[in-house]
């Protein structure tokens, strides 16, 4: 028997500094393999829009989906519930076998691809918790993103089905912009968590740069919004000049505000809906490079190189975007501009969270302690 003059301690507390975070390696590359996993899903979304094609299967199957036709007569049947929508009736009359298997087979491998997400979230999410490899907060943001990604898959069959209403060839553009937000949302979340299980230390930004640089992926969020609503709509179609919109910067009044009720410009009206679009990214731009020349001054080493290349980022997007326009949305121009506001997003993202600074790996605080099986049935010393 050993006698201690120090009083008890909690089994947690007693967890050593340089043992807390058990696992975080893992952790940091299962979230960050998720979060490449979702800019391909963009991406494929992102090529399945611009091809015509997310029409083409025409029923929500979750599970039976994932087989796709495998004779003749299942390909016949496809077909058949193809030819009775609106898109085929209006746009597509005539097309062939051939060429519906095209189609069908970019909307499938988007499902089949948001399936295979769902499954690479929720297995090792509950092999984590079990070991207790995940931190209270941890384990709350990763709950909150699963229930975003059941919600998205909602999301995205509601959007298809908008557009297989009568008189209806594409998906309406607001729930796609609502479809591509919310995946976005998910892809700021995994790299939020990611970032912040970094294994070293570091210091928090001075709390200007901080509140600035939480403030860009906002910003970039709301003009991955304006872009969908670009896109739904293809407004990228209209007015391929610039910096003009055929010859004047600043389109009258009446050509931006020309449908009643007021509210419905912003979502129908294809000239204000690029314009929109087109204001929002100089703003981001001027936001991003304002910020890095603020974190330079304030705060030189990684947060001014984190904020220098964000402004970056942003800059050639914008320029990317200006390209896309005048070329009048090319599918890989299209592609690209889609992928790289993934990019800017995730770089503001991680700048934003760095910015706050992460703690040494020490025993948890309060409300951050491992949960896993294991803790719930308590251990011996």
């Amino acid at each position: 028997m050993r006698l201690s003059t120090h009083p008890p301690l909690d089994r947690f507390d007693a967890v050593p500094a340089a043992s807390y975070r058990p696992g975080q390696g893992p952790v940091r590359a299962w979230l960050y393999g998720l979060a490449v996993l979702v800019v391909a899903m963009v991406a494929i979304g992102g090529a399945t829009r611009l091809t015509g094609s997310g029409l083409s299967i025409t029923e929500w199957r979750p599970v039976t989906g994932v087989v796709p036709p495998l004779s003749a007569a299942d390909w016949a049947v496809e077909f058949d519930k193809y030819r009775d929508t609106p898109q085929y009736r209006i746009l597509n009359q005539g097309i062939g076998l051939d060429g519906f298997k095209t189609l069908y087979w970019w909307e499938w491998g988007h499902r089949l691809l948001g399936r295979i997400v769902g499954l690479v979230f929720f297995l090792p999410f509950a092999w984590f918790w079990i070991r207790g490899m995940l931190g209270r907060r941890l384990l709350i943001g990763l709950l909150g993103l699963g229930l975003l990604g059941g919600l998205q898959g909602a999301i995205g069959w509601i959007m298809v089905a908008s557009g297989l209403q009568p008189g209806m060839t594409a998906v309406a553009p607001l729930k796609l912009a609502l479809h591509l937000t919310t995946a976005s949302l998910i892809l700021a979340g995994l790299v939020w968590l990611a970032a912040g299980t970094r294994p070293r230390a570091l210091a928090p930004a001075p709390e200007p740069v901080r509140l600035f640089a939480g403030l860009l992926p906002v910003l970039v969020l709301i003009q991955i919004w304006l872009g969908g609503l670009v896109a739904g709509s293809k407004a990228g179609l209209l007015y391929n000049t610039w910096p003009d919109m055929d010859g004047v910067f600043v389109p009258p009044a009446r050509v931006l505000f020309d449908k009643v009720p007021l509210i419905e410009n912003f979502i129908d009206n294809l000239a204000l809906v690029q314009f929109n679009h087109r204001l929002f990214a100089y703003l981001v731009v001027l936001a991003a490079l304002a910020h890095a020349v603020q974190a330079v001054r304030a705060a030189p080493g990684a947060a001014a190189g984190r904020a220098m290349g964000v402004a970056a980022l942003a800059t050639a997007q914008m320029g990317l975007g200006i390209v896309t326009l005048l070329l009048q949305v090319p599918l890989w121009a299209g592609l690209a501009h889609q992928v790289f506001a993934m990019a800017v997003l995730i770089m503001a993202t991680v700048h934003a969270r760095l910015s706050l600074g992460v703690p040494a790996a020490a025993a948890p605080e309060a409300g951050d302690v491992p949960i896993g099986l294991e803790t719930l049935a308590g251990r011996s010393a």
